[in-house]
């Protein structure tokens, strides 16, 4: 007992004297950010297992719809993310258990709500659009509700610090994926494969709810709405200017360039994918880690931004720099047809991802910070870049033009959402003096 009194005054005094705390919580923090590496991996091999599977069995017109399809999944998760799982990150982490379990089943809730209806906009959308999008799209709206109840765990189980739950439910996932996605091969249709995609989703969902013990309320989502509206309406804002922002690309960049160049930057992500796992399992803790080190260290939570912002962007750059090493007859059995248009995607497509994570620390300290007037007006700023870059590229050299104005554009983002944590840490400290 003296001894773990002991331990615990010195954690707690070099918390408030700033210094680094015991090798311990350094373990801890570690271990919590390894399983959001674990479980993005399983999640992102299970989302690159698809794309190439669909692009090998389609081809580069229909894997075009496939790409539109997924890019909007992005925006609907954006807006589920925003209203439901980001306010219960930034303010139920490390909490104690039973105010977790209240918050999760209303934030789950919420997140299944909105899936019911958009996913029910999207159904009657695709049967009246027809043709080869439309059928995709009502695919979608079938398996929303799953696919965003599923996500809605991933972060209740980081928010809780018990990441090992979000690896096992993606596990699950893609288990069921592997049955799905060879009945769907068979099928031959975009449509098939929406389904087989979503339809194993939902058997991760409902494990979900056995891993938590939790049953999603979305009788309570309206009040959680209403309790997390300072935050969760500029949250839903600041995702939808992201995922909005590149489905605005996507559908500009066949317009302007045909359907097919969706394809191509999407296989060009594709390739990205193993380092895109790193960057979007760091995603999941880093929020809630910032969270923490502003409780116990407030003058810790620069630094930690930083370094987290250069290891990033270093990995993206290493990443890219091995890419540049495949060989075409390797390139060419991962992704077919679509590898010859990708693979000139490969540097500027590096450095777009290279300049966001430069941004991903100052985003993750300012959604620690509770800034979200700062953040969004970061994003909105990020959107319009990312949007103008792209089609402004495609105008003026194509799917190369575009990778290399989304490129610029992140650089330049990157660079304003340093400034805002800048200014907000000022103010932060200032307030507490």
């Amino acid at each position: 007992m003296t001894a773990m009194a002991t331990e615990g005054e010195q954690t707690a005094s070099a918390a408030t004297e700033g210094r680094p705390a015991r090798p311990t919580a350094w373990r801890a923090v570690a271990g919590r950010l390894s399983w959001g590496l674990a479980d993005q991996a399983a999640s992102s091999l299970a989302n690159f297992a698809v794309g190439v599977y669909v692009a090998r069995s389609l081809g580069l017109s229909a894997f075009g719809v496939f790409s539109l399809a997924w890019v909007t999944y992005g925006v609907v998760l954006s807006v589920s993310r925003g209203l439901a799982t980001d306010p219960l990150v930034v303010r139920f982490s490390g909490v104690p258990e039973e105010d977790w379990r209240a918050a999760a089943a209303r934030s789950s809730g919420t997140a299944l709500g909105v899936g019911v209806a958009l996913g029910a906009a999207f159904l009657a959308a695709g049967l009246a659009l027809g043709g080869s999008v439309g059928p995709a799209f009502a695919g979608l709206g079938l398996v929303l509700p799953a696919l965003l109840l599923q996500d809605a765990w991933r972060f209740s189980f980081f928010a809780a610090g018990t990441g090992q739950k979000a690896f096992v439910n993606d596990f699950v996932w893609g288990l069921a994926l592997v049955p799905a996605m060879v009945i769907a091969a068979r099928v031959g249709s975009v449509a098939a494969f929406v389904l087989a995609w979503g339809g194993s989703a939902a058997v991760a969902a409902v494990y979900g709810c056995f891993q938590s013990g939790i049953r999603p309320r979305p009788g309570k989502a309206r009040g959680w709405l209403r309790d997390q509206r300072d935050l969760g309406y500029r949250y839903l804002a600041e995702n939808v200017g992201v995922s909005g922002a590149a489905q605005l690309r996507a559908y500009g960049l066949g317009a302007i360039v045909g359907v097919s160049a969706v394809g191509v930057v999407r296989g060009a992500e594709l390739l990205l994918g193993p380092f895109m796992a790193v960057l979007m399992g760091l995603s999941l803790v880093t929020v809630a880690e910032a969270a923490r080190v502003l409780r116990q260290a407030p003058n810790r939570l620069a630094a930690f931004c930083f370094r987290l912002s250069v290891g990033l962007s270093a990995a993206a750059l290493l990443w890219g720099g091995a890419l540049l090493l495949v060989p075409d007859r390797i390139g060419r059995r991962v992704l077919g047809d679509v590898w010859p248009a990708a693979s000139e995607l490969i540097v500027p497509a590096t450095l777009g991802v290279a300049g966001v994570s430069l941004g991903i620390g100052a985003a993750a300290g300012l959604r620690a910070l509770a800034a979200a007037r700062r953040s969004l007006r970061c994003q909105m700023f990020a959107s319009l870049c990312y949007v103008g870059g792209g089609l402004g590229g495609a105008a003026l050299g194509g799917t190369v033009g575009s990778a290399w104005g989304v490129a610029a554009a992140t650089v330049t983002s990157s660079a304003v959402w340093w400034l805002q944590l800048r200014t907000a840490l000022s103010e932060h400290h200032r307030g507490g003096a």
